[in-house]
C-alpha cells in the first residue's frame, strides 16, 4: 500500500488545537435537500477559517467523470475551477478551534485516503470525528426534521433512537472513515438529516440547521445557525403555498402527517420501517431509493472547489 501520509501536505504554522473535533462534509454522496452543503457553507462563511492541510487531488479525482468547469472569454481560457480537498481550521462562536474536511469525495484510493485522514486525526489529537449527510425520507415538512445518528460507540449517541434495524445502502468515503476509525478504537459518529422525499431535489435549510444543532449537542461546539433558521422559515412558507395548490400534494402531506403523528405517539415500533407503518418504505426499498437518488444526481455538489 502506498504511504497515506504522502497524500496530503500539512502547514507548519499550526497553533495549539487542544483536542479538536473534526467535522467531515465531503460532496458526492447522498445530500437530499443540499443539507450537508448548506451546513458546510454556513460554517465557512460565518466563521473565520483557513486551510491547514491540502490533499493531492490528482491521485484521488476522476477528471473525466467530473470535469472541472473552465471559463472561456472571447479568445482565451480565463480560469479553471480546480477541485480542492482541504482540511480547514475554524473557531466556533466561543473561539474553540475545530476542523472541517471539505471537497469532493475521492473517486479512487478510498482506503489510502481514509488511512491518511485517520492518520491526521491521530497527528492532530482529534478527540471526535463527526460526519454530515442527509437522506430522502417519507416524512412531512410540517413536522420537526428528524435525524439518524450512528457512531463507533453507543455512548456517543445516547438519547438517539434507531429508526431501522438493518439495511444495505451504497457506501461512501465518509462512512468508511467512521467504520475504520471504530476499528482503531477512535471515536467517530455521524448524522443523517431526514428530508421529505418530495423536496429532496431542492434546498432544504431546515435539515442543515438540524445537522449543525446535532453537532453542537454532541460536541459542545457553538455553531452558527441563525441564517439557516430564517431561510428554513422562508422555504416552509413556499412549500406550504405549493402544496395548497394541488389536491394530490395536500393529500400526500396529510397522510404523512398522520403516519408521523402515530409514530410519535408511540403506537408504532421503534423501527420507522416496520411493516405496519403504512406507506413508509421497507429497508430494501430504502436502499433502492438511495441508489435511484444517487443515479439521478447531476452532481452539482461535486463541482470542483465546492
Amino acid at each position: 500500500m502506498l504511504d497515506p501520509h504522502e497524500l496530503y501536505q500539512l502547514t507548519d504554522d499550526l497553533p495549539d488545537l487542544g483536542q479538536p473535533v473534526m467535522i467531515q462534509a465531503l460532496t458526492g454522496f447522498v445530500d437530499a435537500g443540499n443539507a450537508s452543503r448548506l451546513a458546510r457553507e454556513q460554517l465557512l462563511t460565518s466563521l473565520e477559517s483557513r486551510p491547514i492541510a491540502t490533499f493531492d487531488v490528482d491521485q484521488l479525482f476522476d477528471y473525466r467523470s467530473r470535469r472541472p468547469v473552465m471559463t472561456f472569454v472571447e479568445d482565451h481560457w480565463e480560469s479553471v475551477d480546480a477541485p480542492k480537498l482541504e482540511l480547514h481550521l475554524l473557531q466556533d462562536d466561543d473561539e474553540t478551534p475545530f476542523l472541517l474536511l471539505t471537497g469532493p469525495e475521492p473517486d479512487l484510493q478510498w482506503e489510502r485516503f481514509v488511512a491518511a485522514v485517520a492518520g491526521l486525526t491521530a497527528r492532530l489529537d482529534v478527540r471526535l470525528t463527526v460526519g454530515l449527510n442527509s437522506i430522502p425520507m417519507a416524512v412531512p415538512h410540517t413536522r420537526p426534521t428528524g435525524v439518524t445518528a450512528h457512531a463507533t460507540r453507543p455512548e456517543l449517541i445516547a438519547g438517539y433512537e434507531p429508526w431501522l434495524q438493518r439495511v444495505q445502502v451504497p457506501g461512501s468515503v465518509g462512512h468508511l472513515l467512521e467504520f475504520r476509525l471504530g476499528e482503531q478504537g477512535r471515536d467517530a459518529l455521524g448524522f443523517a438529516a431526514h428530508v421529505p422525499h418530495y423536496v429532496a431535489q431542492t434546498e432544504y435549510p431546515a435539515a442543515a440547521e438540524v445537522l449543525l444543532t446535532s453537532v453542537s449537542r454532541s460536541t459542545g461546539l457553538l455553531l452558527p445557525g441563525d441564517g439557516l433558521r430564517s431561510a428554513a422559515e422562508v422555504v416552509r412558507v413556499e412549500i406550504d403555498r405549493q402544496v395548497a395548490q394541488t389536491e394530490d400534494a395536500a393529500a400526500l402531506v396529510q397522510a404523512l402527517e398522520e403516519q408521523y403523528d402515530a409514530f410519535a405517539r408511540g403506537r408504532g415500533e421503534k423501527n420507522l420501517l416496520a411493516p405496519d407503518a403504512g406507506p413508509l418504505p421497507t429497508a430494501d426499498e430504502l436502499g433502492a431509493e438511495l441508489e435511484r437518488y444517487l443515479a439521478e444526481q447531476t452532481r452539482p455538489g461535486d463541482t470542483p472547489g465546492s
